[in-house]
């Protein structure tokens, strides 16, 4: 029994990162969303809570590396490095892994864009980062067409309840204007002076 775990804990360690990777990267992008919509409110929130954002997307890219060395390291299935870090190069189910390919790519871009910040163009880094919804989708994809956990009740419960709040929230950001002007916001108007005399 103690054999056959040994031999097998590489497997477990793979399916486990891989779940936790897609669940942390559903819940950044879950978080990032509550910070970019009136949702929460108006009100300025603190730092903290973008760096929680920041840190949920970097332990995302660490437990898909954990998913991905995991399945290296794994006999019953044999990936090489190629096999996982370019698309369609496994003989194994190629666009299944394709799928988590692709999200693991895009997860560092986005990443490190948010590590650029600073010294990228507003426009780059927005478009960039709007690839986590993509990441979030092919990791989603990955999972079902690859994953042996796909048809678990509380995998398709979680998956089920992130993808509905993140569609939630995503219409709610397209729908609801981010910033309302309030009476207290209003500049007051310049009055001109009135030069008729009498």
């Amino acid at each position: 029994m103690t054999e056959l775990f040994a031999e097998q804990i590489w497997w477990y360690i793979a399916r486990a990162g891989g779940i936790v990777a897609l669940g942390l990267t559903g819940v950044s992008v879950l978080w990032g969303l509550l910070l970019t919509t009136r949702f929460l409110g108006s009100t300025p929130r603190p730092k903290w809570l973008l760096d929680l954002h920041k840190f949920l997307g970097g332990l995302s890219i660490l437990f898909t590396l954990i998913h991905v060395v995991a399945l290296i390291a794994d006999s019953f299935v044999s990936f090489g490095i190629v096999d996982v870090l370019i698309p369609f190069a496994s003989s194994w189910k190629p666009s299944a892994v394709a799928w988590g390919v692709l999200s693991f790519w895009l997860l560092v871009a986005v990443q490190g864009s948010s590590l650029m910040m600073r010294k990228l163009p507003r426009s780059w880094w927005r478009g960039v980062h709007m690839g986590s919804y993509v990441a979030l989708w092919a990791g989603t994809m990955h999972g079902i067409t690859a994953g042996t956990d796909a048809s678990s009740l509380p995998i398709l419960l979680g998956v089920g309840g992130l993808t509905g709040l993140i569609t939630f929230l995503t219409g709610w950001r397209i729908l609801v204007p981010k910033s309302r002007a309030t009476p207290r916001d209003k500049k007051p108007r310049r009055v001109e002076p009135n030069l008729r005399s009498g």
